[in-house]
């Protein structure tokens, strides 16, 4: 017996080795820069229905006609912990107003800057370039830029912005951005949900999962429009293309109204 029990604990930590080696390899695979950070530079991309709903979501026709059919939202699991966005009471009935008229409301529609975490799940490609004093995320949507301030973290916004201050450091190997002082005029997604202005703090975690992978969560903090704070989390993965390389996005405001004209809505006139 006490072979036995002997075996099984030297099974054990030899499993708990072998565990703890492949986590060691999978750390040494993550590509990084000359100062030993993991190296984010690259175009990437989010895949999801996110941008239409952070929610848990049923799939539905949108109020655009599109080719004689309804324009498809397609269904989604919800990027949410927890699953629910912990609104006010008050700012729960703004965010029900907002998505019954976010044809007409929602600012990506009139090509504003689609602010943050917003920019990161839009089904556009954006690129990370990096840097030990600064960084830099550009867009592909509107020509949306950040410019993150590394180690500066007594810095402070002056005003608001459509894309925040960002101010960002590193909790061991996961890039951490901070982002205040944004509009609060954007949206977080096509349903509707908002946040305030000023009092919006967004904290973002970059963590590199392997070379292609991103997992990212951002946690928003707004005591004017919710409960508590809440956290949303989701892939984001390298793009490989050959040659691959952001191209000029023309944002044309209410284009929904130039194509589609009265059709947008059926029922309408």
């Amino acid at each position: 017996m006490k072979t036995k029990f002997t075996k099984l604990v030297m099974f054990a930590a030899g499993a708990a080795m072998l565990g703890m080696l492949s986590i060691s390899s999978q750390a040494q695979e993550i590509p990084r820069t000359p100062d030993g950070k993991p190296d984010f530079n690259g175009i990437w991309q989010t895949m999801g229905s996110a941008h239409w709903n952070l929610e848990p979501h049923a799939a539905s026709h949108g109020p655009i006609v599109q080719a004689g059919a309804l324009l498809a939202i397609p269904g989604g699991l919800g990027v949410v912990e927890g699953g629910r966005i912990p609104y006010r009471q008050d700012a729960m009935a703004k965010k029900e107003a907002n998505r019954a008229n976010w044809i007409d409301l929602d600012p990506l529609v009139k090509c504003y800057l689609p602010g943050v975490p917003r920019a990161t799940y839009l089904p556009h490609p954006f690129q990370i370039l990096q840097a030990p004093d600064v960084t830099l995320i550009t867009y592909e949507f509107a020509g949306a830029d950040r410019i993150v301030y590394m180690n500066r973290p007594d810095s402070e916004a002056q005003v608001d912005s459509w894309m925040g201050h960002n101010v960002g450091s590193w909790d061991g190997d996961t890039l951490v951005i901070d982002v205040t002082g944004q509009m609060p005029d954007s949206w977080f997604d096509h349903a509707g949900n908002h946040h305030s202005g000023w009092s919006m703090h967004v904290q973002e975690r970059y963590t590199l999962v392997d070379a292609n992978t991103i997992q990212y969560e951002a946690t928003i903090t707004d005591e004017a429009t919710f409960t508590e704070p809440w956290t949303i989390s989701m892939p984001i993965y390298r793009r490989q293309d050959p040659n691959m390389q952001l191209i000029e996005f023309k944002c044309v405001e209410f284009v929904e109204e130039l194509l589609f004209g009265p059709l947008r809505r059926p029922g309408t006139n």
